[in-house]
């Protein structure tokens, strides 16, 4: 079970794909809330709102990488040059099978690479990973 005190921040501009990983959470009866971005600008804004749900709480960055305004590799060069943000747990979540894209991601420390097609039926095998990824991984609050 993903803990409750948890939060997710779900950076994904495609409306079907955003319902599906929010179904898929739901269906798993994940308490974990997910917040949405639709950029990278939206996401950063949002992290760093000290007012924000993500201030004082562990959260994970699901990442897409191909967005309008900052796509997911801006952001990542973003985040980690950003002294508030740069500890941030990002997991990249794309359609992306490019290998120079999961490169680009890892250079810039994501914890893991997933393409939606390895995701599972309704994102169970990335609930599953991220399920044991928060039982035994120890989470940073980023601020």
């Amino acid at each position: 079970m993903i803990p409750q005190s948890l939060k997710i921040l779900l950076v994904e501009d495609d409306d079907v794909d955003a319902e599906g990983v929010k179904r898929g959470f739901a269906k798993a009866n994940i308490g974990a809330p997910i917040f949405r971005a639709t950029n990278g600008f939206q996401a950063i804004e949002v992290l760093n709102d000290p007012a924000g749900p993500f201030a004082d709480a562990p959260y994970i960055v699901l990442l897409d990488l191909k967005m309008p305004k900052m796509n997911g590799i801006e952001f990542l060069e973003a985040i980690r040059r950003d002294e508030n943000l740069r500890n941030s747990i990002v997991f990249v979540l794309t359609t992306s099978n490019d290998s120079q894209d999961r490169v680009a991601a890892y250079a810039n420390c994501v914890a893991g690479y997933i393409t939606k097609s390895k995701a599972g039926v309704e994102f169970r095998d990335l609930i599953q990973m991220l399920e044991s990824y928060t039982k035994i991984v120890e989470l940073p609050i980023c601020r």
